[in-house]
């Protein structure tokens, strides 16, 4: 097999040479450099060497040179295969040291194959080897041969000085992608660890975390190093009533599937925080996932608002549904209340049917408070405010309270000491007070003691924020605390729910923290509550201080003549046919001349058929066909200004509270009322000035 002594100090070149001819059946040695070839060639002769011509140590030329002068070598082909800077000088001076081929580099294979199997058959192998002789005189080859190897390093110094810059502009380029990649991360770090979201990367199944920000100790309250150690730590924080959920959706993120829960999460101090948190795959080009990317956000608050939001929503439902119920039921009541008074007006009425008729109006009493209960709750109650001291409120209510409270509940007043000046009906008031107290009472069966103060309370805007209705500003705060045995948490959330009660069937019904929630609404206050089990509750009420009126004193109403008679022609506008009857019945009886009308569109008729001028006005507020009773006595009283009127309704807080000044009893009656307050409001109202 014929051997060829490949030199070249590039392994690839080396490479690659070395699989061609073993590709064809030579057998291939290899040397590095001219030295290299030159021992090798000594000590086992090569049959063809195929050399390179800059190498280090010994470049080709001078491997040449020593070839063609050791008698050994001398005879065996010298092929040059460069192609380092090669010129017509490199073949011609290559050729004159007796080089038996020169061959460029790159050469196709067959070109390669071919050359090198001329030169084995050449003449020096046909048939007695004979050395090739260099061609020109030594002087001449030494003065190409140094011109040549000059050119060529020079060739090569400016090959390097190119490298050498384009490894400087590598290098500056590099480093400015390391600066550019380093900014980015700073920014990248600077917003993660700002903003108020846990950012997370973890491997696809979740089972080393790979970064986490800082975030995550504000929201989970515990170190992002232990989340780092444990990453099932944030799953064993979340509720255990979530916890499955959360990890089965987990779970399908290994196969790609995006993930969006919300959970919760307790925190090591107990308290509870609600997460939403998301996640996404990241993936290669091929597909393939790689990490998994997530941000959890702490949405307690908008969910706290959320759940005051449809608390406040149910709560209007109700109150509107409880309001047109008590409306409805005072229609009735009042019907059955005056029905019933006119019953035991009946002559020889046997004792019996009397106290049966007693007992009819004692019921419809009681339904009657239920309802105004029932308005109170909804706003749908008249307001009728005024300029009040609730400390002196609170004082007047005070003796009376303390016959409610039995031998064994101490009450104790705390009140401010100055005059705490609200607008306020000061029925409302007493109402929210006693509920308040009875309530405190009821929650201590063994006694204890109830303190109520009142103080001047300046509310900020955060104090306000979170509490339904609250504003910030100037506040009276009345405060009825108890010693008994306290609200459980759960509870808290529903005590101000209409018929939500936690005493025993039959004693209670449920509207009374109801009614005063209610009536602090309409009123612009708001209520807030403190309690711990076992050691007593504390109801803070907040309405708007009132300082620039002066609080009037207490003042009787001059008493009119209860039941005198009366002549004077009044027109009764009522929609309930069976109110408007006995109404009509009543005032009849007592001498007035009546002429009725079942809305307002009907009593503008019968106004202009009346012979005598009207002296009142005796209108329900709610009425159909377009014309309510505020606009029909504004139409009327714009026809004759001498014309007295008396509202009535079983509610009409919306339609009237607001716009007009009512005084129950003297231009406003509240049904279900009865006969004698009927007559009373009547008189008073034909008595007053105009």
């Amino acid at each position: 097999m014929t051997t060829i002594l490949v030199v070249d100090d590039k392994e690839d070149n080396l490479y690659y040479l070395k699989a061609l001819l073993e590709g064809v059946g030579y057998d291939v040695v290899a040397a590095r450099h001219g030295a290299e070839a030159l021992v090798l060639a000594r000590q086992s002769l090569p049959d063809i060497v195929v050399s390179d011509l800059l190498m280090p140590v010994m470049d080709g030329y001078t491997l040449l040179r020593h070839w063609k002068a050791d008698p050994r070598l001398s005879a065996v082909p010298f092929i040059v295969y460069t192609a380092t800077y090669t010129e017509a000088d490199d073949e011609t001076l290559a050729m004159d040291l007796g080089a038996d081929a020169f061959i460029m580099k790159p050469a196709e294979p067959e070109d390669f194959i071919a050359t090198l199997r001329q030169v084995e058959s050449g003449p020096a192998r046909s048939g007695t080897p004979r050395p090739k002789e260099p061609k020109a005189d030594e002087d001449s080859i030494l003065k190409l041969y140094s011109k040549t190897l000059i050119r060529k390093l020079e060739e090569k110094s400016l090959q390097l000085e190119q490298t050498n810059r384009t490894l400087e502009t590598d290098i500056a380029e590099r480093k400015a992608v390391e600066a550019s990649l380093r900014e980015s991360e700073q920014r990248f770090r600077l917003v993660a660890e700002t903003i108020d979201e846990v950012f997370w990367i973890t491997d696809p199944p979740k089972s080393r975390m790979i970064y986490v920000s800082p975030a995550f100790e504000r929201i989970w309250g515990r170190p992002c190093e232990d989340l780092y150690q444990s990453p099932a730590l944030w799953l064993d924080a979340v509720h255990e009533d979530d916890r499955e959920r959360v990890d089965a959706a987990a779970a399908e993120q290994h196969s790609g599937a995006t993930y969006d829960e919300t959970y919760r999460i307790r925190r090591p101090d107990g308290t509870q925080r609600w997460i939403h948190d998301r996640a996404f795959p990241v993936r290669t080009s091929s597909g393939e996932i790689i990490q998994m990317v997530g941000m959890a956000e702490d949405i307690t608050e908008r969910r706290q608002l959320e759940e005051e939001f449809r608390q406040a929503q149910k709560m209007e439902a109700i109150g509107r549904l409880a309001g047109g119920v008590a409306h409805d039921f005072n229609n009735i009541l009042a019907a059955i209340m005056m029905q019933a008074e006119m019953a035991c007006m009946a002559e020889e009425l046997p004792a019996e049917a009397s106290g049966y008729l007693d007992d009819i109006r004692g019921a419809a009493e009681r339904a009657a408070n239920l309802t105004r209960q029932l308005l109170a709750f909804s706003r749908r109650q008249v307001l009728q405010s005024r300029s009040l001291d609730i400390n002196r409120a609170v004082t007047s209510l005070g003796r009376m309270l303390n016959r409610l409270l039995g031998d064994d509940v101490r009450l104790h007043l705390k009140l401010h000491d100055a005059p705490l000046a609200v607008r306020a009906d000061a029925g409302m008031l007493d109402q929210v007070l006693l509920n308040l107290v009875v309530n405190a009472r009821d929650a201590m069966p063994s006694g204890g003691r109830i303190t109520v103060a009142t103080r001047i309370s300046d509310v900020t805007a955060e104090d306000a924020a979170g509490i339904e209705g609250a504003v910030a500003g100037r506040h009276v705060r009345l405060s009825v605390a108890d010693t008994g045995i306290g609200i459980a948490p759960d509870n808290l959330t529903r005590i101000f729910d209409p018929f939500f009660t936690t005493k025993e069937a039959g004693k209670g019904t449920g509207l009374g923290l109801a009614t005063v929630f209610g009536i602090v609404r309409q009123h612009g206050g708001w209520v807030t509550v403190e309690s711990q089990v076992g050691k007593g509750t504390t109801f803070h009420v907040y309405l708007p201080f009132a300082a620039s009126d002066t609080v009037p004193g207490e003042s009787a109403a001059p008493a009119p003549a209860p039941t005198a008679a009366g002549t004077e022609n009044i027109l009764l506008v009522e929609d309930e046919i069976s109110v408007r009857v006995i109404t009509r019945a009543l005032l009849e009886r007592q001498g007035y001349a009546v002429h009725e009308a079942a809305s307002g569109v009907e009593a503008l008729e019968v106004w202009e058929r009346r012979e005598r001028p009207f002296s009142l006005l005796f209108t329900d507020l709610v009425m159909p066909e377009g014309i309510n009773g505020r606009e029909l006595a504004s139409r009327l009283q714009s026809r004759d200004p001498r014309l007295k009127v008396i509202y009535t309704s079983g509610y009409s807080g919306d339609v009237a509270g607001r716009e007009l000044s009512l005084r129950e009893g003297w231009n406003f009656l509240q049904k279900p009322y009865t006969r004698q307050r009927l007559l009373e409001a009547v008189r008073r109202a034909l008595d007053g000035a105009d």
